[in-house]
């Protein structure tokens, strides 16, 4: 009660909803707190490279002294662009000292007129239930049309 009045009267009388009332009265964070916690942020995830989620960031913040919720660091994260993308599994870099040959693609340069002048292929293979099977394909480049 404010004055004799009730908050969902005053609200009512605002045209204000009570829910945007009490948002209003939360307490906000401070521009500078949050400018802290962002450089301490970053400094993690450009110390390991990048390497880190939010979780092992909010791990190494917590070993650090400073306590922040793992969700506001994700959204920290997100906003910086500073996300953690894995990967992608590259077969050839199992071997490291191992040298590949590099082939010259003499198919980028050829010029095709017609069919049956250059047919390209693919290779794949797809997980059935029980095994896999490959799927391979061979497409005339002029008229994009199977031919095996």
């Amino acid at each position: 009660m404010q004055g004799g009045l009730s908050i969902e009267r005053m609200c009512r009388l605002a045209d204000v909803s009570r829910g945007g009332f009490y948002r209003s009265c939360e307490h906000k964070v401070p521009p500078q707190d949050e400018m802290e916690l962002k450089a301490a942020v970053q400094q993690i995830v450009l110390e390991h490279r990048q390497r880190y989620g939010y979780r092992r960031v909010a791990a190494e913040l917590r070993r650090r002294g400073i306590i922040a919720n793992h969700k506001r660091i994700a959204r920290i994260m997100r906003e910086d662009n500073l996300l953690n993308v894995q990967p992608l599994f590259d077969p050839r870099n199992q071997n490291p000292g191992e040298r590949f040959e590099v082939y010259l693609n003499l198919a980028a340069r050829m010029k095709v007129t017609g069919v049956n002048q250059l047919w390209v292929a693919d290779m794949t293979y797809v997980r059935l239930n029980r095994e896999f099977v490959y799927l391979a394909v061979v497409l005339d480049s002029f008229s994009r049309k199977v031919v095996g």
